[in-house]
């Protein structure tokens, strides 16, 4: 007796039942190993986050006061954001893994109402080649044969019965796995998008904090910490010193202006002595000729002598 129009039926059904449920236990493990793994990479991002702001707050520590605030608030914003990142690994691990974890079990009772399934048409299958049997080895003994086909109809109804019902936990199945893909899908990029926006904005008040450090006044402290106050009033004082010798070399330099407004009179001083000294021979040259023609000046004697003859010759002339 071969079997059934409606029994083959049946038996397509739950092949496709069945490879339904092999591809859901295939590719849910397979997300779910794969998100997991995602949550721990981000957990490990938030560690080493962590251990950056540690740092930054290490370094922050030994640096000047403008860039120190600067680098304190940028840490502060950093610790912040690994905040926000905790709380997207739990939503992560809430929200997305559980569920995917979930369908383990749920696969494994599919796979246990297909197992009654066959079971059943297993039954019927035995059943309908047993009625054969008796009917081929006693085919005048109506009450065995009565009896074959009567537990072959409940094997029927049975098999009728479980194909039944895992036809509807299949349909319940199959609109529940398309639901929680949808929600599992859909809360995934809801808490990515949750985590980047709050992130962006503590981003941006990260690098505005960083961006609002003000150099000059920091290069300032650096300078004044290259010089101690004495070794400072002893710059201003070499400063000061500098500025005094700045003011008498310009002193000098007005007086040299002064100077050199004066020299064309000086010029032409020097010019009529020069030409003082060129007329000078000639007057020296007319001087000796004169010295030459007349005679030799008398010596003081002599001139004392003809003085007193002078006087003695007026004298008697005065008597007479």
């Amino acid at each position: 007796m071969s079997r059934t129009p409606d029994a083959r039926e049946r038996d397509n059904q739950t092949k496709q039942i069945q490879e339904n449920i092999t591809n859901v236990e295939k590719h849910f493990g397979e997300l779910c190993q794969l998100f997991a793994a995602y949550v721990r990479k981000t957990a490990r991002l938030r560690d080493k986050a962590d251990l950056l702001v540690r740092e930054v707050s290490l370094y922050a520590d030994s640096e000047t006061p403008n860039l120190k605030s600067g680098l304190k608030h940028f840490a502060d914003q950093l610790a912040k954001i690994q905040d926000y990142r905790q709380a997207e690994v739990e939503r992560l691990e809430a929200k997305v893994i559980e569920p995917l974890k979930s369908y383990g079990t749920l696969v494994k009772l599919k796979r246990d109402d297909l197992k009654a399934t066959m079971s059943a048409r297993n039954r019927e299958a035995k059943q309908m080649q047993q009625l054969e049997r008796t009917r081929q080895r006693n085919p005048s003994d109506r009450q065995i044969i009565s009896q074959a086909e009567t537990e072959l109809q409940r094997a029927t109804i049975d098999a009728t019965r479980t194909t039944r019902q895992l036809e509807e936990t299949i349909d319940d199945f199959e609109r529940k796995k398309i639901r929680d893909i949808k929600k599992v899908f859909g809360d995934f990029v809801t808490v990515e998008m949750t985590f980047h926006a709050k992130a962006l904005e503590v981003y941006t008040t990260a690098f505005q904090h960083i961006q609002s450090v003000d150099e000059e006044e920091d290069l300032e402290v650096f300078r004044s910490s290259l010089h101690p106050p004495d070794q400072q009033s002893r710059i201003e004082i070499v400063r000061a010193n500098s500025k005094t010798s700045l003011s008498r070399t310009g002193s000098t330099k007005n007086n040299s202006g002064t100077l050199q407004q004066q020299t064309p009179t000086w010029k032409r001083a020097v010019e009529d002595e020069e030409e003082e000294e060129e007329e000078e021979p000639e007057v020296v040259v007319e001087k000796k000729k004169k010295e030459k023609e007349s005679p030799p000046p008398k010596k003081a004697e002599e001139a004392a002598e003809e003085e007193e003859e002078e006087s003695e010759e007026e004298a008697p002339s005065g008597e007479d």
